[in-house]
């Protein structure tokens, strides 16, 4: 008898197969399955032949078949690597927590994130795995990570990993922020405290800095103050009679801010004399008197 015809069963697809009279074999072009086979039973699609001879025989193997089981697993492997995305802290954000908790989420619409390649690294420190919070969320996760020791002031970088289970890697994500836990420097050099003057405008200077998030914002009773690339400012304000109050307050980009107050009296008021005695008077010549003088201000 001879063989009527091959066929093969992919993903729920039928393939006739050609005899190619030059190696004797059933032969097919076939086009793999459009998703990976990670997520299929064994992580392999099953492939079924079946031969029909002339007399209507059939012979059918697939996936479970203890001799030929083996060849008729067929691996898919996608080629689309997952996608990171950091949400906090944000590029160039400036914080005031020196233990931030780092979120992202790594998502793959195919084979899925691996949760073991899962993982970051903080400036130039070692790769961390472990202690990372991972919460399934499709295909991919969730994560979050607080470092256990504090991160010193100043800017900061942080690298994240993946990979899916078909090992495609991720392109690394990183961003940079600055962590500032120290508020500004606030020196006020006039004017001094307790000053009582009868100019009705005043002078307020002094110099403001922060070392780690400049530059500073500045504000003199809630009114904003240009500050100088050197860190200097200076501004003339309206004094009102009697005594006033003066807040300076310097703000770093981290919101941390440093108040100064002084307070200030205008009076513009001259001295109104109420009376004045002689005594005595007349006065013997040579001799003492007293002047007595009332005033009032």
């Amino acid at each position: 008898m001879a063989i009527k015809g091959v066929k093969a069963v992919i993903n729920g697809q039928t393939y006739n197969l050609t005899l190619n009279s030059g190696t004797g074999k059933y032969e097919a072009t076939v086009t793999a399955p459009a998703e990976s086979s990670y997520n299929q039973p064994g992580h392999y699609y099953n492939v079924q032949v079946t031969a029909e001879d002339d007399a209507g025989n059939t012979t059918t193997k697939d996936a479970s078949d203890g001799t030929l089981g083996a060849s008729l697993q067929l691996q898919v492997k996608e080629k689309v690597a997952p996608i990171i995305t950091i949400t906090a802290p944000t590029e160039g954000a400036t914080i005031t927590n020196n233990k931030p908790t780092i979120a992202w989420a790594v998502t793959d619409e195919d084979s899925g994130v691996d949760p073991d390649t899962i993982s970051i690294k903080i400036d130039s420190g070692s790769v961390i795995t472990s202690g990372i919070s991972k919460t399934a969320s499709g295909k991919g996760f969730t994560c979050s990570y607080t470092p256990t020791t504090a991160l010193s002031d100043g800017s900061h970088t942080i690298t994240v990993n993946a990979s899916d289970y078909d090992g495609n890697a991720a392109t690394a994500k990183t961003t940079t922020f600055k962590v500032d836990t120290v508020p500004p420097t606030l020196s006020v050099i006039s004017p001094e405290e307790g000053l009582v003057t009868n100019q009705a405008t005043i002078t307020v200077s002094g110099t403001t800095n922060d070392a780690t998030s400049s530059p500073v914002t500045l504000t003199i009773n809630s009114d904003p103050v240009e500050v100088g690339a050197d860190g200097a400012f200076s501004t003339t304000i309206t004094l009102n009679s009697g005594e006033n109050t003066i807040t300076i307050i310097a703000t770093d980009s981290a919101g941390k801010s440093t108040t100064v107050t002084r307070h200030v009296t205008l009076d513009t008021g001259a001295p109104v004399f109420q009376s004045v005695t002689i005594t005595p008077n007349p006065v013997d010549a040579g001799k003492t008197f007293v002047i007595s003088v009332e005033v009032t201000d």
